[in-house]
């Protein structure tokens, strides 16, 4: 829901749900308006299906802050401390599963060549080093993996890439596991260190370890292993009760909370410079890392964003959850930021705070581990980066205050642009629900600015854009009575869509000098108005398929909306006279999405190909059902065959409209968003008329009170 995104726009706790549930000081069915006191904020997390959740692709999370940070467990009775790291210091978390030490040596730069490999194939990759065999060894390990077997799937891609196997020379891939033999606590970090280099010495993998002390601080031992199996750690045991001390280790007790010390080269790609890799395992494992001043915390996996609060690491279905725990009013000054320019009115501001403060309260408990995630799958937020004095201001002076429907809070669904008219539930979600329906929005204040852009063809007949100011007026016309323009600049680029877009070819480039005809004149594409497309049968074939339950034969040779909601938005779609069959008739923007999903379903399909045409005797034929030739007749009164690929057809009110032998399809549509609820552009333009922000509010939400605690 974020409109920046679109113009510009988890250690878990150790008690139970129902403990971390207890963070309300009130509920719905006790007292009228909830109060959260902290809310947990889950990152790189996705709903996958109803209930069930996966992580993003992060394999490690960095943090520094500047004021230094205290690593510990957390414990039903809260957070235990056990270390901290110093200034501004750089620390590591991954978890400790099964992976794939794909080389090992003892030269630095061959590691490198093959972390840097991985990293090209998409691996997770970790460029560490140890001490073994009387030497410093850096090894590449990839992968955070669930089970052996995925392991061993991602060492055989690994062992077929060619690339990789040349890199790595003679070194044979080995899989790691989480089965390791400890001693028992040894004096100091530094004595752990001593330790690990004796069984190193003996070509064992050994590593620091650090545990919880009785007395709550922290204890130091001696990892030795890394095995897959039990018959593998009693391999390893074998070996170690050769070493000095190492008959007393015993087998790793993997249940209770520990933090394996890699010395890691990933980040610096560097020999002389690492910082500490903390791996750590375990489905009841909360490592928590606490800000040790009033700084903030940087998290480099998200965007080097700097976070208020603390985070909190464990596993989640086998992969580490990432959880920004803080503040809930706090939380707010970010998403009220992100959502929002804050250069926007205070009204605006403020209408966006509530509904941001009733969306999360609405939501409860409700991604398992965390109340929220940090996408527009909830609503966005990114960290301190994003507040600002207004975005503060507007929180602090709503603070508590939340919209209810028959004394429950609402969810107040919001999106970036209505489109002019906002959506009902029932044309989004199937569903009715009393207090989202569709209403008028004034929403054109996204355009205000904004370039025009010409829809021209070019003397090679390529149809395209063009912005205005390239363009200048001739005074000329066509026999048709079109304007003819011509370009003002060499190297001006023919676009296909009217917005400049870096990631879509242009269709051509045009020097100055050059005649266009101009088709049209439509502002540049924006969150209240937009244009996708043309689209061949083929590339508009491939995203419904990917999307639609049913699959549609091609080629496309039609394509409509059959059906519109009340607010005039697409709730079925045909093509080739079959219905699209989706879930949620929100879901027809993905299905229709060639290179994303549409801004909205407010739109209108052109079938460029579809042409009536009289002939004679009154004959009626209809292109492209009908597919016999068609033939022109020149101002010379000689007929052929209209070969080209654009056919310009004038209709009775002089409108030249261009259209094409074979199908295609052109998407013109308003709004950015589902459109159900608070538009916030619509909240803008209400705002600069003067409204208040209750009275933006009980416009967007029908029938709803506004409350506080």
């Amino acid at each position: 829901m974020a409109i920046k995104r679109s113009i510009k726009r988890y250690i878990i706790l150790a008690v139970t749900i129902l403990l971390l549930a207890s963070a309300w000081t009130g509920s719905p069915s006790q007292a009228a308006v909830p109060k959260l006191e902290t809310i947990r904020v889950a990152l790189f997390m996705h709903l996958q299906l109803p209930g069930k959740y996966y992580t993003d692709t992060t394999a490690a999370a960095t943090f520094s802050s500047a004021g230094g940070m205290s690593i510990g467990a957390r414990q039903p009775d809260g957070v235990n401390h056990w270390f901290k790291v110093e200034g501004a210091a750089t620390v590591r978390f991954a978890v400790d599963s099964f992976k794939v030490k794909v080389f090992e040596s003892s030269t630095f730069n061959s590691a490198l060549a093959v972390y840097k490999r991985l990293q090209a194939l998409k691996g997770s990759a970790f460029l560490t080093s140890l001490s073994k065999n009387g030497a410093i060894v850096y090894q590449v390990i990839e992968g955070t993996y669930n089970t052996e077997a995925e392991a061993t799937s991602a060492q055989t891609k690994w062992n077929g890439d060619s690339e990789l196997s040349k890199l790595a020379g003679g070194f044979k891939s080995v899989l790691q596991g989480p089965l390791y033999l400890e001693s028992g606590p040894l004096t100091s970090k530094a004595a752990a260190i001593e330790a690990a280099s004796g069984f190193g010495a003996a070509g064992l993998d050994a590593f620091v370890a650090v545990r919880r002390a009785q007395n709550g601080s922290a204890s130091y031992s001696v990892m030795v292993g890394a095995a897959v199996t039990e018959a593998e750690l009693q391999i390893v045991k074998a070996a170690a009760a050769k070493v000095s001390g190492g008959g007393a280790l015993k087998e790793a007790d993997s249940g209770d909370a520990y933090l394996l010390v890699r010395n890691d080269h990933s980040i610096s790609a560097k020999a002389e410079s690492s910082v500490e890799l903390f791996m750590f395992a375990g489905s009841d494992t909360k490592i928590a890392v606490s800000p040790a001043g009033t700084d903030p915390i940087k998290l480099t996996e998200r965007s080097n964003r700097s976070y208020r609060g603390l985070f909190e690491l464990s596993v989640l279905n086998g992969r580490m959850a990432v959880i920004n725990e803080l503040p809930f009013e706090q939380y707010l000054y970010s998403v009220v930021g992100v959502e929002m320019y804050p250069s926007w009115p205070e009204a605006a501001l403020k209408a966006q705070a509530v509904a941001a403060r009733t969306f999360a309260l609405n939501k409860g408990f409700g991604f398992q581990i965390a109340h929220v995630v940090d996408t527009t799958l909830s609503q966005a937020y990114y960290g301190i980066g994003s507040e600002r004095p207004s975005t503060i201001a507007a929180v602090e002076e709503t603070a508590g205050e939340v919209v209810l429907y028959n004394g429950k809070v609402i969810e107040a669904l919001f999106s970036a642009n209505g489109g002019g008219v906002t959506a009902d539930a029932k044309e989004i979600w199937n569903n009715s629900i009393p207090y989202l329906q569709a209403v008028k929005s004034p929403d054109a204040s996204s355009e205000a600015g904004l370039h025009s852009w010409y829809r021209v063809v070019l003397p090679s007949g390529s149809i395209g854009y063009i912005r205005e100011d390239l363009l200048d007026e001739t005074g000329q016309t066509t026999a048709a009575g079109s304007r003819i323009m011509q370009v003002n600049t060499n190297g001006t680029k023919v676009r296909k869509h009217p917005v400049i877009q870096d990631t879509i070819p242009v269709i051509a480039q045009a020097d100055s000098g050059t005649q266009v005809v101009v088709l049209e004149k439509t502002v540049e594409s924006n969150s209240m108005s937009w244009v996708r497309g043309p689209y061949t049968p083929q590339e508009i074939l491939t995203a419904i398929n990917a999307k639609v339950k049913t699959p549609v034969s091609g080629p496309i040779r039609s394509l409509e909306v059959s059906q519109r909601g009340a607010s005039g938005r697409a709730t079925e779609i045909l093509a080739n006279e079959q219905k699209l069959v989706v879930t949620y008739p929100i879901d027809l923007r993905a299905a229709l999405g060639v290179q994303g999903s549409l801004p909205s379903t407010l739109f209108q399909i052109e079938e460029t190909a579809k042409v009536a045409l009289l002939g004679a005797g009154s004959a009626t034929r209809t292109k492209p059902s009908d597919t016999a030739p068609v033939f022109a007749i020149s101002a010379g009164g000689g007929v052929a065959e209209a070969a080209n690929a654009n056919l310009f057809i004038l209709d009775g009110s002089n409108h030249l409209r261009a259209a094409t032998k074979e199908p295609a399809f052109r998407i013109i549509g308003s709004g950015n968003g589902h459109g159900a609820g608070l538009s916030q552009y619509g909240a803008l333009s209400l705002a600069q008329q003067g409204y208040d922000y209750q009275y933006i509010l009980k416009y967007y939400y029908k029938d709803v009170t506004i409350a506080k605690e």
